[in-house]
């Protein structure tokens, strides 16, 4: 009966020993958080986090080692030139009549001044450039939708190393910029009802159409706000929405009139609606996503592909986990799954909407923060500006590095002993190097490039065949019409061509392996 008694007591208050603990977590926080708030610690972590990125891309030097950034450089030469832009296979005598579109002339004039005014610093230096704009544009995307900086610095750490460095920095880092922003402004719209500041979206398209043909990505998230809301409307008429959901926010006409605009101002430019024809021959291809390893979907060997995922799936959680859930968000985190998960190159577009949507679903009006002003980011961008410049000389990121990592890479010692010892007839490669042969031997024109849109599936599919080795290759007529072949060492038609006895091993070093004709049929 006492125990009974004992045990129904109640217990004693903590002492302040007991207390103490739970005292020192709080107070540590209620310390901590005024620190956090304060703005230069805030600028600091911002301009740290820019420099940590410009750092990484000077040591990976991803600008000199893509394999396609060098047939867009002489593009772009082409286009400064002439001043006009390309409607055939320039640079190829395979494909020299088909027709071809430079969707990315825009980013190829930028590079093509970038290397005659700085040479291969310049064009180290416009890589590393994107690479910053795509880290700050998720940060400003996040910072914009959150309204916290620390989530919005959490999330784009986050979201930039599941992706940022898996990709050269090619003319997809302009989509990649460009879709930030107009997510951005499609989900404030959506959050506050106010369709003006959709009004800007068609200039920004006008810009995009002529910087990379991925502005397809952002005329479907433009779209697809208008698809939700045409359907929930249609569905409130007949009595069908289900009580669960979020109602739409914006009035449909104004939308609809958004689109057509964007849709016209994408055929503002020299390529005009033909735009849209290379679209759709993208959407055919199919012997691409065997061939380049990064159309390929991803296969997890990799950890960014987790953080991927994971990232995806949060998303999905954030989005699901609200009172009413968002069907707009819920069809863009579908089809982003649907879309990213396809190409590991498509990584981009997994991660930022998954992002977006998760600094959009924890904000809280309440908490909101004043973002930086102009004068602020403007000083941030000139201290990552000095701190890379003094960090640009430490390293080898200068003329003589950038050289040394090319040549580590690419045949550029092969390249060099034809140019001393010339043969007579066209040159035939493998597609890997085609995009530097292009820029590097500008008097020969390739078999075969990066451009596999111009090519198409059946010469994409021939050339793969024979790269490969197969006994077939005989029958290559380009292979047989070739005066001169390069190839990389460890292609597997190396060995076919030392047998045969129509060509002679002239040239090899441990990248590449040159054969010329020897006049036997």
């Amino acid at each position: 009966m006492s125990v009974a008694a004992d045990e129904s007591r109640p217990l004693p208050p903590a002492t302040s020993e007991e207390r103490k603990p739970n005292r020192g977590r709080v107070g540590f926080l209620s310390e901590l958080r005024p620190l956090l708030r304060l703005r230069w610690l805030q600028l600091l972590t911002l301009a740290g986090l820019l420099v940590t990125v410009g750092v990484i891309a000077f040591n990976l030097k991803f600008s000199v080692l893509d394999l396609d950034i060098w047939w867009h450089l002489k593009v772009g030469d082409w286009i400064v030139q002439h001043l006009a832009v390309p409607h055939n296979g320039i640079f190829s005598w395979t494909a020299a009549d088909r027709p071809w579109v430079a969707y990315s002339w825009g980013y190829e004039v930028l590079l093509s001044r970038a290397y005659a005014w700085f040479g291969l610093v310049g064009v180290g230096v416009y890589g590393t450039v994107l690479t910053l704009g795509v880290a700050y544009s998720i940060f400003w995307m996040l910072r914009r939708l959150s309204g916290r900086f620390w989530l919005a610095c959490i999330l784009a750490v986050i979201a930039c190393s599941a992706f940022l460095f898996n990709l050269m920095p090619r003319p997809v880092f302009f989509s990649m910029m460009l879709f930030c922003v107009t997510l951005t402004l499609v989900l404030e719209a959506h959050r506050t009802g106010r369709t003006q500041l959709l009004y800007w979206l068609p200039l920004i398209f006008v810009l995009w159409a002529n910087l990379h043909i991925q502005f397809v990505y952002g005329l479907f998230l433009v779209g697809l706000p208008l698809a939700v809301n045409v359907a929930q409307r249609l569905a409130e008429r007949f009595r069908l929405a289900p009580a669960w959901l979020l109602p739409p926010t914006l009035p449909t006409a104004p939308l609809a009139a958004v689109f057509a605009a964007c849709v016209i101002a994408t055929c503002i430019g020299p390529n005009s609606y033909h735009l849209y024809q290379v679209i759709f021959e993208y959407a055919q291809a199919k012997v691409p996503y065997r061939m380049i390893r990064e159309l390929q979907p991803l296969n997890f060997r990799a950890g960014s592909h987790y953080v991927q995922l994971l990232l995806m799936a949060f998303a999905f959680f954030a989005v699901g986990r609200q009172s009413k859930v968002d069907l707009f968000k819920l069809a863009l985190l579908a089809v982003a799954s649907a879309v990213g998960f396809r190409t590991m190159r498509d990584a981009w577009f997994i991660c930022i909407p998954a992002a977006a949507c998760i600094a959009d679903s924890l904000a809280d009006e309440a908490r909101r923060e004043a973002g930086e002003t102009w004068l602020q980011n403007l000083g941030v961008a000139a201290l990552v500006a000095m701190s890379l410049f003094v960090f640009a000389g430490r390293t080898d990121f200068n003329s003589r590095g950038l050289d040394r990592a090319m040549s580590s890479f690419l045949p550029v010692r092969a390249a060099n002993y034809l140019r001393r010892n010339p043969a007579p007839g066209p040159l035939y490669n493998t597609l890997d190097w085609g995009g530097f042969l292009i820029w590097y031997m500008p008097d020969r024109p390739v078999s075969i490039d990066g451009r596999t849109d111009l090519y198409g599936d059946e010469l994409d599919e021939l050339f793969f065949t024979t790269a490969n080795g197969a006994p077939s290759y005989v029958n290559d007529p380009y292979l047989n019409q070739a005066g001169v072949v390069i190839l990389q060492k460890s292609n597997n038609l190396v060995s076919f061509l030392e047998a045969d006895s129509r060509f002679q091993l002239v040239y090899e070093d441990k990248l590449a392996a040159v054969f010329v004709r020897t006049g036997q049929k």
